[in-house]
């Protein structure tokens, strides 16, 4: 697959395996109104897929994840569509790796946020420039940087619009772990693994389980009930002997 030339976003599955990439690397992989309905498309492909297990999202090149949405389409095709693409990838039922190959910028701040583990790499850095346009965020990527960072690290991001580093964004929780650009995919790789180990059915469960009290709409008898299930599970009393 040739990842020179822009284009939308690309899906490759492999056995248990899902990559998407973003492939604008002359435009700091920027998404574009176009690449939309692309990315749901990929996203709804991901969730109806039996066999897969876990999904990669990736930037092309080495030098920026996403510099995030086209700011023209914000102001000009004022609609939901983005925040459609950001709510399905969240609430996706297999666990989401975002292999942060360079610096994040925008709205692909939030598309990252909507993971659930974000390796990126030393030298890179986070802009969230809404208040510098004069733009108020829309409510779902204000609770997604609240939830994932809290409310001092949004309010610094947002309120001031300064640009943080690597080492930074690892300290908020913006990123679960942070490595050399050649240890990069190495790293990821050995999450994947992980991921693949763990029995899919309550890594789902879990996974909605959480977004779920960060949100603060968790169903206490819900969570019981997952629990005990498990409990009852054929995989649980062959794994435990």
């Amino acid at each position: 697959m040739n990842h020179n030339t822009d284009g939308a976003p690309t899906l490759d599955i492999q056995g248990p395996l899902a990559r998407l990439r973003l492939s604008r690397p002359s435009q700091h992989n920027r998404l574009d109104p176009s690449d939309l309905p692309v990315m749901l498309e990929h996203l709804e492909r991901v969730a109806g897929h039996p066999g897969l297990r876990v999904l990669v999202l990736s930037g092309t090149g080495r030098q920026t994840f996403s510099s995030g949405y086209t700011l023209a389409a914000i102001r000009n095709e004022l609609d939901d569509r983005f925040e459609r693409v950001l709510d399905t990838l969240e609430q996706l039922p297999l666990p989401v790796i975002c292999a942060l190959n360079g610096s994040v910028y925008g709205g692909a701040t939030d598309l990252a946020l909507c993971c659930d583990i974000r390796i990126g790499v030393r030298g890179s850095r986070l802009f969230m420039p809404a208040a510098k346009f004069g733009l108020h965020y829309y409510p779902g990527g204000l609770r997604r940087y609240v939830a994932n960072l809290g409310l001092p690290a949004a309010k610094k991001l947002f309120l001031t619009a300064r640009a943080i580093y690597a080492e930074e964004m690892l300290r908020i929780g913006f990123l679960t772990e942070l490595v050399e650009a050649t240890e990069l995919d190495a790293t990821v790789e050995s999450h994947v693994q992980s991921l693949l180990d763990c029995e899919p059915g309550v890594v789902a469960s879990m996974k909605a389980a959480l977004n779920q009290i960060a949100a603060g709409t968790a169903d206490a008898a819900q969570l019981r009930a997952a629990y005990e299930a498990s409990l009852r599970s054929e995989e649980l009393a062959r794994r435990v002997g």
